[in-house]
């Protein structure tokens, strides 16, 4: 994880096994993104995928490696919400590896029932 400027103090660095839905997210301009809409990882395996981020204009996918930080109050995402993937049953070609299976997961849980 990278240095970032907190817009507000965002507490003590976290898991994502104790990351809270409705937690603030931030890129690294301190722009508000939106809020964790869902974690996805597989947990058994200690693999953490990535962010399911609820904004203004639908959901949005932060794979792990767009995660500069998790924190109590608020998450760092090296992107703005407009350069983070959107979910779709389409994925692009070019997500490629742990990025791809993230963003699989991210759709599925969308259409999932409710």
């Amino acid at each position: 994880m990278t240095q970032h400027t907190a817009p507000e103090d965002l507490g003590a660095p976290v898991s994502y096994l104790v990351l809270k839905n409705g937690t603030a997210v931030y890129d690294r301009s301190g722009d508000e993104v939106g809020t964790v809409d869902h974690v996805l990882a597989d947990e058994p395996a200690n693999l953490f995928h990535g962010l399911l981020i609820k904004t203004a204009d639908g959901h949005r996918f932060a794979a792990g490696d767009q995660v500069d930080g998790l924190f109590e109050h608020g998450v760092i995402v090296a992107e703005p919400a407009d350069r983070l993937a959107t979910p779709s049953a389409d994925a692009p070609a070019e997500q490629a590896g742990n990025r791809a299976t993230g963003l699989k997961r991210a759709w599925e849980w969308l259409i999932r029932p409710k």
